[in-house]
């Protein structure tokens, strides 16, 4: 196992994943299969370096007043509930279908990042209960396959007319807790590589703090949902390869 590599892997992607607050197990995963790592110690590291890294995006969100914790309470609540349950419903599911409901999930992402347009949210919705019904999609998908559920808060939030950059803020707190929660489920199952852990554990940190600050100071919204969107369906066209 190279470490050094995957120490690059990881602050590579949490600088390009923490740009849309999503969290960069959705890419860090697939590629740590693809470099050899088995799927139940891929997907445990994946979930502890989004937890990282969006810890390092929430803090620098709240220096920089960025952060509306109350618009993703019902997100956060609910997601953190269920990543646990989809954590270990992963243990007894097989990995092809688990990488096909990957695949679904990644496609689903991409295209809402690339071609869909949002429009003013109306103030009369009802953010609970939006709120929970994401919370619990994203929680429950996130613990299963390993990535924390940002890429289904995101591009959810975006459909229903959020502004992309407070999405993103409000995606990275919820990624903290539901990535915590399923990482200390599968840690219960002793599926850790400890080693692995402490080597991507700084690049992890270092990657969501810069990702962050370039998405705040130096890209608008657009480039923010459009350069999310071309890496998840790269991903998920050669996960689909490994698949077929």
């Amino acid at each position: 196992m190279n470490y050094p590599e995957l120490a690059l892997v990881s602050f590579v992607l949490s600088v390009i994943f923490s740009i849309g607050g999503v969290g960069s197990a959705i890419a860090i995963v697939p590629t740590m299969t693809w470099l050899g790592i088995p799927l139940m110690t891929a997907k445990p590291t994946g979930l502890f370096i989004n937890t990282l890294s969006m810890l390092s995006a929430t803090l620098k969100n709240l220096k920089h007043g960025k952060l509306d914790h109350r618009f993703g309470l019902p997100i956060l609540l609910v997601a953190t509930t269920m990543a646990p349950l989809g954590a270990y419903a992963g243990k007894f599911i097989p990995k092809v279908y688990v990488l096909w409901v990957f695949v679904a999930f990644l496609l689903y992402s991409g295209t809402v990042m690339v071609f869909f347009k949002p429009r003013r949210h109306p103030k009369t919705g009802n953010h609970v209960v939006e709120g929970s019904i994401i919370g619990g999609m994203a929680g429950f998908l996130g613990g299963l396959l390993g990535v924390g559920g940002g890429g289904i808060i995101s591009p959810a939030l975006i459909v229903l007319g959020y502004e992309p950059k407070k999405v993103a803020a409000t995606t990275a707190l919820v990624v903290f807790f539901s990535s915590l929660s399923g990482f200390l489920t599968y840690g219960g199952m002793g599926t850790l590589d400890w080693r692995l852990l402490l080597w991507v554990s700084i690049p992890a940190i270092a990657g969501g703090w810069l990702g962050t600050h370039l998405m705040h100071f130096k890209m608008s919204s657009e480039q923010v949902k459009k350069v999310i969107g071309i890496i998840i369906y790269a991903i998920a066209l050669k996960t689909l390869l490994n698949v077929l």
